[in-house]
């Protein structure tokens, strides 16, 4: 297939016919990207904004998922964005995504502050004290805080944010305290929380958060969400966000 480079490949996403490019030597999305764009919500003609969007696989779901007027989304891996582009217009959606490559501690030289109704990010997980960095390749950008850390990502949302929008990020629960603190410092209230287990009987070992900025104080704890079974299959509820 001509829109495919070498060790490319397209994954079926199993929504609206959607396909997106992936390289699995470089890096390829997870459940937390899935779970975040099941998680996140946008209205009818509101403009979303990704932070980190990697291969493009948020606004993209998201499309499928939603009705809002518009997507953009920022990466600063150039191959990344590169396989994201070809996504988008390999699923004709070329008029409702634009991706760009894109520092977030740059984002104002391309868009305006107070322009944007919701922000979602899956962002890099691990600061640089948090776990060995195997050189700086696509996944270990992609996972640890190497170019841009949780203030860079949180301090530019809450500006891109019109007043009551709202921000959507998957993270893990051992920076939650980092988070909330974060979050508050730059006017964006957490609102509701989940956190998922892989199973039942194992601790949480990520958190949706949404928050608002200039919200009110009141937080809501969802139940938690369930990947595996017990026969180590995919719960109902995340067949229902995967297939339906």
């Amino acid at each position: 297939m001509d829109i495919l480079k070498e060790n490319e490949r397209l994954d079926d996403l199993h929504r609206n016919g959607y396909s997106i490019i992936q390289d699995p030597q470089k890096f390829c999305f997870g459940i937390d990207a899935v779970l975040l764009s099941d998680f996140a919500k946008a209205k009818k003609d509101d403009i979303v904004f990704d932070i980190g969007t990697g291969t493009g696989i948020i606004p993209i779901l998201m499309c499928a998922k939603t009705n809002a007027k518009k997507y953009f989304a920022i990466d600063i891996q150039e191959e990344s964005v590169d396989m994201a582009k070809r996504s988008v217009k390999f699923n004709k959606l070329t008029d409702k995504i634009e991706i760009f490559h894109l520092d977030v501690k740059n984002v104002f030289e391309k868009f305006k502050k107070n322009s944007i109704n919701v922000v979602t990010s899956n962002p890099p997980y691990m600061n640089m004290g948090g776990g060995l960095v195997n050189g700086y390749d696509a996944k270990a950008i992609a996972r640890h805080e190497i170019f841009c850390n949780l203030d860079d990502i949180v301090k530019a949302t809450s500006l891109l944010l019109k007043p009551n929008g709202k921000f959507y990020m998957v993270h893990r629960p051992n920076r939650l305290c980092d988070i909330i603190c974060t979050l508050r410092s730059y006017k964006l209230e957490p609102k509701t929380i989940r956190f998922v287990q892989p199973y039942k009987d194992k601790e949480p070992n990520m958190v949706l958060i949404e928050s608002v900025k200039n919200g009110n104080a009141f937080l809501k704890i969802l139940p938690n969400l369930i990947v595996y079974n017990d026969d180590k299959q995919y719960s109902d509820e995340i067949n229902k966000i995967y297939y339906n």
